[in-house]
């Protein structure tokens, strides 16, 4: 039988900063005891109708990944949030969320949760939404008329059993939209339901929603 060792004690920490200073952000994780973390770029949404009309309401940005233990991911956010100054607007958003289970070449953590989740109500979750490339704006739109505030869109690429097609015999994976934002716990559903509705999420390969409770967050402008 497979051994798990318990991951109860460990977040998943997402540091969503300025194009150029991802490297800066996992510097500091280092300095914190942090061993490392990932890198990724994407875009933020601006909700300013005359930046819109300027074409200007894209902002490049670069979300940095990382895992910690709860301790060590705690005093890194409140160095970042001193150091970056989150507390200001357009200055960055952190923020951390518990992780179930860890997979990596050596070893497989796995913490068994119930049918809810088994984690305590928070005041903020984290979405994410993986669509098809094009439709992250109008992801946004259909959260923001659902009443959130904004989200960041990364590029990927999708590999499921309704994503792949075929060019002159070789299989293909089709580009895809990774959606991140945050929601006020009482939002989430509405929102969730907004995104569902416009996309029909329920039928396959049109896309997937995760949400995740969020244990400390910085940044965030009501």
């Amino acid at each position: 039988m497979e051994q798990y060792s318990e991951t109860a004690g460990f977040d998943l920490i997402y540091v969503i900063t300025n194009c150029g200073t991802g490297s800066r952000v996992l510097q500091l994780a280092k300095r914190s005891g942090i061993s490392g973390g990932a890198i990724f770029f994407g875009k933020g949404t601006v909700s300013n109708r005359v930046l819109k009309m300027l074409a200007l309401s894209e902002v490049r940005k670069e979300i940095v990944l990382m895992m910690a233990k709860k301790s060590e991911g705690s005093n890194f956010l409140k160095k970042l949030n001193k150091e970056y100054k989150l507390y200001r607007p357009d200055h960055g958003i952190a923020y951390s969320v518990p992780i179930a289970g860890i997979c990596g070449s050596r070893t497989c953590n796995f913490n068994i949760t119930d049918e809810f989740g088994g984690m305590e109500n928070t005041m903020y979750q984290s979405l994410i939404i993986i669509v098809d490339k094009g439709k992250g704006e109008a992801v946004v739109e259909a959260a923001a008329k659902a009443g959130a505030k904004g989200a960041t869109i990364i590029n990927a690429r999708g590999s499921g059993i309704h994503e792949t097609g075929k060019l002159f015999a070789m299989e293909i994976e089709p580009e895809k939209e990774i959606v991140l934002m945050i929601t006020k716990s009482e939002q989430t559903g509405k929102i969730v339901a907004s995104i569902k509705n416009n996309f029909q999420i329920d039928k396959p390969g049109n896309g997937i929603i995760f949400v995740q409770n969020v244990d400390e967050t910085y940044g965030l402008v009501e």
